[in-house]
């Protein structure tokens, strides 16, 4: 058992490097300190995003308290393919990008669970351009581009106050790096001016959660889930150059001159989140369930560029999903055993560029596909849908999303008997 636990913590180290990734070709990104990526399974993300429902063979990420329910060590990874097409009333053009989205471990202890692994957090990845003319009639280009995001190592903890209430908590360390550049050229002028702001951002945050579950007749089960995200503080340590630069005629740069503008380490705070969700169904056969989110992203700024056509408002989500397994001991028929999963999605992020509302909505199916005939499974989903606007001049994305994930269980504190 020991060379297992070992073997997992490397896995996670690996991982962490490979997180580094941009995980995001979304122009909206550029804003705060990028896009939220999904904190959940694959088999979350097939029903719409739902964390409503927590059982003994899988790890459930969005919700702390979910990892009590466990019976089986699990061993969970999901990555994800992402094909995007960008959108303006003059112009459009495709972007892909894949990624790592979680690994972690689930360790059952009596009416105790523990788990420990990686999430990305936020993914930062834009291409940007701006275009002006001057007094005199001369263009004038902008462009921004930016890279990185923050990961999340964390640590759960659940206890099983009865077969029906549990409550448990996340305690996370984030951390990550993100990279602004802008680089401005002038139609008369030999040399062009780079930008380059970094950010190296550190904090601990932690998240509380609580379900409940009961019979509410022969066949039917109620379940219940609520988390609390208190508002979390980060530190960004932050350097920024300012160069002289000339463009080559392969598309790169070479710099003339450089050199290192001092700026101040800065303080911010990530808002606070809240999400409950409801849901009914017959165990081990169909559940329908639906979930709300409320973020109070009101009060974020743009971190490194002011912009004066961009306001923050407090965020909202609202998900539906569920499930439906033909026979849960159909062992006579592999097809019956597969889990089938669907479910939508509809976000307000909390951006509003030039007076428009920038929201999310996605439609998602999947199947979870046993492995022989143990409980562990394959998972695999996809989800297509639209975010953004072309109006106001914006960028519209209408993307495409395909995820895999493979959940395994096993016991490792089972004592095994030999004749």
């Amino acid at each position: 058992m020991l060379k297992r636990i070992i073997v997992t913590v490397l896995v996670l180290f690996i991982a962490s490097a490979a997180m580094a990734q941009e995980g995001t070709t979304s122009p909206y990104s550029f804003y705060g300190i990028g896009t939220l990526k999904f904190k959940g399974t694959a088999e979350n993300r097939m029903m719409g995003g739902i964390g409503v429902l927590s059982d003994s063979i899988h790890l459930n990420l969005q919700n702390p308290a979910g990892v009590a329910e466990l019976r089986l060590v699990n061993f969970t990874v999901g990555a994800s393919h992402k094909e995007t097409r960008l959108k303006t009333d003059s112009d459009s053009q495709n972007a892909a990008t894949t990624s790592l989205d979680y690994i972690a471990v689930g360790i059952p202890m009596g009416k105790f669970g523990a788990s420990f692994g990686l999430i990305p957090y936020t993914s930062v990845g834009y291409q940007l351009q701006t275009e002006s003319q001057t007094d005199e009639g001369l263009q004038s280009i902008t462009r921004y581009t930016g890279t990185g995001g923050i990961n999340k190592a964390f640590l759960n903890v659940a206890y099983q106050i009865t077969p029906k209430l549990s409550f448990g908590v996340d305690a996370n360390y984030n951390f990550g790096n993100i990279e602004n550049k802008a680089l401005s050229a002038r139609e008369d002028v030999e040399f062009s001016t780079r930008e380059i702001n970094k950010s190296d951002i550190l904090g601990f945050s932690f998240n509380f959660g609580a379900t409940y579950k009961t019979m509410v007749s022969d066949e039917l089960e109620l379940a219940t889930s609520l988390t609390y995200t208190p508002e979390t503080d980060f530190t960004s340590e932050n350097t920024r150059s300012l160069a002289t630069v000339v463009f080559l005629g392969d598309g790169g740069e070479s710099t003339v001159d450089s050199r290192d503008i001092p700026v101040s380490d800065t303080d911010f705070s990530f808002p606070s989140q809240l999400t409950a969700g409801a849901g009914i169904g017959k165990p081990k056969n169909w559940f329908v369930g639906a979930e709300y989110t409320s973020q109070k992203t009101s009060n974020f700024t743009n971190r490194t560029f002011t912009l004066e056509n961009v306001e923050f408002k407090d965020a909202s989500k609202y998900k539906l999903g569920g499930f439906y397994i033909p026979n849960y001991n159909g062992y006579g028929s592999y097809w019956k055993r597969v889990v089938y999963r669907a479910g939508m999605r509809f976000e307000e992020t909390g951006i509003n560029v030039n007076g428009e509302d920038i929201n999310e909505f996605g439609i998602s199916f999947g199947v979870g596909l046993p492995v022989s005939k143990s409980f562990s499974n394959i998972n695999l989903g996809f989800e297509v849908g639209r975010r953004g606007t072309q109006d106001a001049g914006l960028i519209q994305e209408n993307f495409f999303n395909a995820f895999i994930s493979l959940s395994l269980n096993d016991r490792w504190f089972q004592k095994r008997l030999i004749d």
